[in-house]
């Protein structure tokens, strides 16, 4: 075979996929990231695209922060704008399945195309340092003698922190309807409206408000795990007597209209760049749990969790 044509035969079986990663020239990712930054999608996005880059599957990734509606902005935008692009990726989660109820945006998350859950974390519930409140009794509390007064301050709505919020509420005996939950855009918003005083208590996942609680600077009253997360000294919403338990997985889809060759392509990116140092590393540094799923259980887990929480947000008055 002639070298020309065999370089022409290389490049088209590795547009197709069908050449093993090692064979195949690293890609150049776009990555999405339907939040602006300082969030969990944000901080997901950019370690899994260090960790691509690190397993050498990935020659360079550009990111690109599209924040708003629990990211329907960003889904809406990844979808028009990536058809058929094989190397384009986009964060996304459980706060999407919530936004996506709670909005109904025109965009349907299953224009893309599911490549893998990451990681799963859990929500904590933190008050401001100078709060005069001091425990999630004193919340609860509050929450019972004017439900208006508690202001609730996290993601998106549709959010898990905002769905914990409702079914505390539910838990304790105040209508879900009534809670004052105020969303904000981007997790370093929330950060500063927490920081400033300017909500009763926040939410969100635990990496994202850690070093503020380590000094001392947020009061962590609660964490939505069934049982207390290692290392961290902080009691569970259901030793509180709050039987409240819900978690927050994040993961990446693809882009619509990539081939099935594609498609295993990009999981094997994905899948590779898990197993690298600088993922580990990320996985201690944030308190994720890995919680790693691809292919068809990755899909048939979206269609399953997003039933699984719209009936547990119809049950708790969201919609």
């Amino acid at each position: 075979m002639r070298r020309d044509t065999f370089l022409r035969t290389m490049a088209a079986l590795a547009a197709a996929g069908a050449l093993p990663l090692t064979a195949r020239a690293a890609a150049n990712v776009k990555m999405m990231i339907p939040a602006n930054p300082g969030g969990g999608w944000d901080t997901t996005g950019r370690a899994l695209g260090k960790a691509l880059i690190d397993s050498k599957v990935a020659d360079s990734v550009n990111y690109e922060n599209k924040g708003g509606a629990a990211g329907a902005l960003g889904l809406a935008q990844f979808v028009n704008g990536s058809k058929g692009d094989p190397n384009a990726m986009m964060v996304m989660g459980a706060v999407m399945l919530g936004g996506i109820i709670t909005g109904k945006p025109p965009v349907s998350l299953s224009a893309a195309t599911p490549i893998a859950r990451l990681t799963s974390e859990y929500n904590v519930f933190v008050l401001p340092a100078n709060s005069p409140l001091k425990t999630m009794a004193d919340v609860v509390a509050q929450l019972k003698k004017d439900p208006g007064s508690v202001k609730w301050g996290g993601g998106s709505r549709g959010s898990t922190e905002h769905i914990a919020a409702a079914m505390i509420a539910r838990e304790v005996g105040v209508d879900p309807a009534k809670i004052n939950y105020v969303a904000f855009r981007g997790g370093g918003e929330a950060t500063a409206a927490i920081l400033g005083g300017n909500v009763t208590v926040g939410g969100s996942g635990y990496s994202e408000f850690a070093e503020y609680i380590n000094t001392g600077k947020m009061k962590a009253i609660g964490v939505t795990s069934g049982a207390r997360l290692k290392g961290v000294n902080v009691p569970t919403l259901k030793e509180q007597g709050i039987n409240v338990e819900i978690g927050n997985w994040r993961g990446v889809y693809g882009a619509p209209g990539i081939t099935d060759a594609q498609r295993k392509a990009l999981t094997d990116m994905v899948l590779a760049a898990l197993k690298t140092k600088s993922w580990t590393e990320a996985l201690e540094k944030n308190n994720w749990t890995p919680a790693v799923l691809s292919g068809a259980a990755f899909e048939k887990f979206v269609d399953d969790d997003f039933a699984s929480l719209r009936a547990t947000m119809v049950k708790s008055g969201m919609v």
